[in-house]
């Protein structure tokens, strides 16, 4: 029971990682359609938009990469044999 508990704590890991590398850039994309339209600025607004997004997206998967090793790092210190703990 213990490998399916595992396989779904990964697999919702990679669907959390998922959507939230994709939300910043479709938000960026989505404002930037709505000011074209509205405020009748041109489709160079676009470009900033995606790069904006993208730093974002990176952003995001930098702090979930901080706290994957985090955790990486409590459970290795956690598995060190001490006094009170015998393997």
């Amino acid at each position: 029971m213990k490998y399916w508990a595992g396989i779904a704590k990964q697999l919702s890991l990679l669907t959390q990682l998922g959507l939230s590398l994709i939300t910043p850039l479709l938000l960026c994309i989505g404002i930037c359609w709505w000011l074209n339209n509205s405020a009748g600025l041109g489709s160079w607004i676009y470009i900033p938009g995606f790069f904006l997004g993208l730093g974002s997206s990176f952003t995001v998967a930098w702090r979930f990469y901080q706290a994957i090793t985090r955790v990486q790092k409590k459970d290795k210190k956690k598995k060190r044999v001490s006094f009170n703990r015998h393997s």
